[in-house]
């Protein structure tokens, strides 16, 4: 009970804080996707133009909000959704004037300044390409990954964020690296900075996957498939103040919404051991390593009530088994007799073994080794004739996946319009240890996540120009590792070893 009056009066100062701010500074904006579209409007004498009205309209929802020019003959739009827009500019006096594909991004401040013709007859003139490609407006650097390259772009493994790596300064990352794959998933160093000084932000919210992200987890709370992302933006520096928390870049992603229109997509991408290399280092036998991976999903989006309610969902599937090649280093057979290559002294006895003389091996010893495989491959040997990489092991790796998001846009009249979205991700993974058998280590196991999002969002404008954008989100991360020999039989009772606690939540 207590926890529920605590975030709610969190939630009212956070407000309330928020309201306060908007009303005091109207052309201040938050760490969102949203963007501001502003611009001035003359006429051929370059001499402002008071009191014009200036439509700006969703080309895909046909949503439209107006405002007027100042005295300066400026207007400005700002909480604008990522899309393709059309403004209509109308004058007393003016033929009336439209400039149509106007693309706006994310966080951009996008300038369109048009000139207005004398009337000579009731005409309307048709500006393209009127909307600056350049952001004048703004310092900050960085680069928007717009839908059709997302859509375009080859990507294995289908994680958008690694379309960052097309901004200039970022590279991929190989921290938390494994033998079977690359680093962990959207790790990359931008500028020189570690991978964890990221910032992502979807849909205006935190995105980032805190404490999980440094234990090879996902940098990110919610994946959203490429398909559902409308575009992104990599900012790397110079970015302003509402973005300052962090060192690194900062990954903004926009959820796609519906349209007053029904579309939908689906795929399914397929790999096999037919289809797959070998690989430089093959198994014994020359036997490729087997592998099954589908990956698969559909998004689907449309009106709800046209020209005010909307909705958007995906679904996404990854189903991988397959077998990784690992070397290892065994105990060779003269070795498991006790026969080294050199000499060896006992510290409490003081005796020495010269080279090849049989070590004597007590009982734990001689149990430890028989669990160990015994080497199946020559290995390399060293100066010292000790071999090394000398057992060849394919290594299970299965990893299932199913994450999908729904996202829901209401317009309640021309100045207030709110959106929700829930989203959900549940993964199992299981890597085998690269020796088999309690003696090979207890090392790789099992990775269970399960992230839960949800985010609502409420933008108002006002009539002096100013606007409330309030986002609220609750994320839920579940994540852990567990190694691949729990629930088996105790290595106490394996190897005889007594006197020890054997309490399962003290030695696991």
């Amino acid at each position: 009970m207590n926890r529920k009056i605590c975030l709610s009066n969190t939630l009212f100062y956070t407000l309330t804080l928020m309201l306060a701010a908007s009303l005091l500074v109207g052309n201040a904006s938050a760490q969102f996707e949203t963007a501001t579209v502003l611009g001035s409007v003359r006429d051929a004498n370059e001499a402002v133009i008071e009191g014009a009205t200036v439509t700006l309209k969703n080309v895909a929802t046909d949503i439209t909000n107006t405002a007027t020019t100042d005295s300066n003959g400026d207007y400005q739009f700002t909480g604008v959704k990522i899309g393709i827009y059309q403004i209509t500019i109308e004058a007393n006096g003016f033929n009336r004037t439209v400039a149509e594909n106007i693309n706006v991004t994310v966080n951009a401040r996008q300038r369109v300044d048009l000139t207005l013709q004398v009337a000579t007859a009731t005409e309307t003139v048709v500006v393209t390409d009127a909307a600056n490609p350049l952001q004048t407006d703004s310092s900050e650097l960085g680069q928007v990954v717009q839908r059709k390259q997302i859509i375009a772009l080859p990507l294995n493994g289908r994680s958008y964020a690694n379309l960052a790596l097309l901004a200039p300064g970022v590279r991929e990352s190989h921290t938390n690296s494994s033998i079977g794959g690359g680093g962990r998933e959207a790790a990359f160093n931008v500028n020189g900075l570690r991978a964890t000084f990221n910032n992502f932000l979807l849909d205006g919210v935190d995105n980032n996957a805190y404490g999980t992200s440094n234990q090879s987890f996902s940098s990110q709370v919610v994946q959203v498939s490429p398909d559902a992302v409308a575009e992104f933006k990599v900012q790397t520096n110079t970015y302003s103040a509402e973005f300052g928390r962090s060192g690194g870049a900062v990954i903004n992603a926009s959820y796609r919404t519906g349209t007053n229109g029904f579309h939908g997509s689906a795929w399914e991408f397929h790999r096999n051991t037919v289809l797959n290399a070998v690989g430089f280092f093959k198994p014994n036998g020359g036997v490729k390593p087997p592998l099954i991976r589908n990956q698969f999903g559909f998004t689907f989006g449309g009106p709800i009530i046209r020209d005010r309610t909307f909705f958007f969902g995906d679904y996404e599937g990854f189903r991988q088994i397959q077998k990784n090649l690992v070397f290892s280093t065994v105990p060779t057979l003269a070795q498991r007799q006790g026969i080294l290559g050199f000499a060896v002294r006992n510290p409490l006895t003081g005796v020495t073994y010269a080279a090849g003389t049989p070590i004597p091996l007590t009982p734990f010893a001689q149990k430890v080794l028989s669990e160990l495989p015994a080497p199946n491959v020559p290995g390399l040997a060293n100066v010292a004739g000790i071999q090394s990489n000398n057992y060849q092991e394919l290594v299970l790796n299965r990893n299932f996946n199913d994450k999908y998001n729904v996202r829901i846009d209401h317009k309640l009249n021309d100045n207030f319009s709110i959106f929700g979205r829930w989203s959900y991700r549940k993964s199992n993974a299981f890597e085998a240890p690269n020796i088999p058998g309690p003696s090979g280590s207890n090392q790789n196991g099992f990775v269970d996540i399960l992230n839960k999002q949800f985010v609502v969002g409420a933008t108002y404008a006002f009539e002096n120009a100013s606007v409330l954008d309030v986002r609220f989100s609750r994320s839920i991360i579940d994540a852990g590792k567990r190694p691949p020999l729990i629930g088996g039989q105790s290595p106490f009772e394996l190897y005889g070893i007594t006197g020890l606690p054997d309490d399962p939540e003290v030695n696991g």
